[in-house]
């Protein structure tokens, strides 16, 4: 049932509600307003719930695909990590391949060197001998040891510290030095790396060493020939005189108060060429001793330097009978009392009168080498004294089968005279190769 009412200057039904629970009855008129009211809550209540609703649902969407990003963003860094990871452990591993070949290049150097120190060993008493022989006196001699890069005199660290200075890691740890020597560097142009750097002292050096060795056999070929030429010079020259007594060889000294050996002959082991050239210089310098302390023992000097020869060896008048005869030996012009000589060392077998020699000394050198100095006016030796080359023995005069001052110089070789000019002569040539 509803009453009329007016609106707007109408009249409009009034609805009423009524509510009926069992014998009590309600009902409650209900105004348009109150309709619209009703209308706006459930409209702002659906509202609300939709949006509600809308908000849950698209919030669970949006919490999903946040996650899903950051999940996608987790596997990139992860996967951007990895890769990071890989390519340290190939740069790591190039490092450890690149230190592994410059410490296995540092140690061929540093045995190169310690080769050519150690070799330097073997041959400086072999060139003293030569020095004292006179081979290597006119020579300039090259450096005989490795000089590593900057250094000038090497040693066994000469090339670690020619790397560290070259590559700037003088002062610093090891590890900090094998960090800045590996770590890998990008050239730019006009610029050098580091591995560019060591590469270049490493042919440097090894270069350098290769220089020096080079040197080291030349110059033992050198001193090998040299010695050669003089012992053969020496021999030649001396085969002149008719002297036979001066061996090619040196002759071994008896063994005594050993055991019985024996054996096959073999050639002496040798571990390299260096060592080979080293025993053939040994062998060409103990043959030039030997041949000079040979030559030595010859008669090879003059009796009285500061005289002429007035009379030579072969037959000439003799000045007491008018006739040909020989004369043994050859004559020097020297007033009296000057001094003579010992040609050759010795061991004075005669000093005393001798017939027409007058006051005499004769020298055995040994071999069947002898010389006699005559007519003397004063004798300064014994019989049985040991004379070396160069000692004074006497003062010329005039003793004997002579017409007045002088020196009569002779030369035997067993028993017989032979011309001493050969000696004398061969003297002059020699004094090069045994002086």
């Amino acid at each position: 049932m509803s009453t009329e009412s007016r609106v707007f200057g109408k009249r409009a039904q009034k609805h009423i509600i009524i509510l009926a629970s069992g014998d009590k009855v309600r009902h409650m008129t209900f105004q348009p307003w109150m309709a619209a009211l009703s209308v706006c809550f459930v409209s702002v209540f659906s509202i609300g719930y939709i949006a509600a609703t809308s908000y849950l649902v698209l919030r669970d969407d949006l919490i999903g695909g946040t996650m899903a990003r950051q999940a996608r963003m987790q596997h990139e860094y992860e996967d951007r990590i990895a890769a990071l990871r890989a390519q340290v452990d190939r740069v790591t591993s190039r490092q450890l391949l690149d230190q592994q070949v410059v410490e296995d290049k540092v140690e061929k150097l540093l045995r190169q060197q310690m080769a050519l120190s150690s070799r330097h060993g073997k041959l400086g008493t072999l060139l003293d001998r030569a020095e004292e022989s006179g081979l290597a006196k006119d020579e300039e001699q090259p450096p005989l040891t490795a000089p590593m890069a900057h250094d000038k005199r090497a040693d066994a660290s000469g090339g670690i510290k020619a790397i560290e200075r070259l590559m700037g890691m003088g002062g610093r740890e090891p590890q900090q030095q094998m960090a800045l020597a590996y770590a890998p560097q990008v050239g730019s142009s006009g610029q050098e790396t580091i591995s560019d750097r060591s590469d270049r002292l490493f042919s440097k050096v090894t270069l350098s060493l290769k220089d020096i060795e080079q040197e080291q056999k030349a110059r033992i070929e050198n001193l090998t020939a040299g010695a050669s030429e003089a012992s053969d010079a020496i021999l030649n020259i001396v085969a002149r005189t008719g002297v036979t007594a001066v061996k090619d060889e040196p002759q071994a000294s008896p063994v005594e108060n050993e055991t019985a050996i024996g054996g096959p002959f073999v050639e002496p082991e040798t571990t390299e060429a260096f060592d080979s050239s080293l025993v053939a210089l040994d062998t060409a310098l103990a043959r030039l001793e030997h041949l000079r302390s040979q030559a030595r023992k010859l008669p090879f000097n003059n009796p009285s330097p500061a005289s002429d020869i007035t009379s030579q060896f072969g037959n000439r008048l003799d000045p007491f009978l008018g006739r040909l005869a020989l004369h043994a030996g050859i004559d020097f012009r020297a007033p009296t009392g000057t001094k003579i000589v010992a040609t050759a060392p010795g061991t004075v077998v005669t000093a005393g009168k001798n017939g027409g020699y007058g006051n005499m000394v004769e020298i055995d050198h040994g071999n069947g080498v002898s010389t006699r100095y005559a007519h003397l006016s004063t004798i300064l030796v014994n019989v049985g004294d040991s004379i070396s080359a160069g000692e004074a023995i006497a003062r010329s005069g005039s003793t004997g089968r002579s017409t007045g001052p002088h020196l009569h110089y002779e030369v035997r070789l067993n028993g017989e005279a032979v011309d001493p000019m050969r000696f004398l002569t061969a003297g002059i040539k020699l004094s090069h190769y045994i002086n």
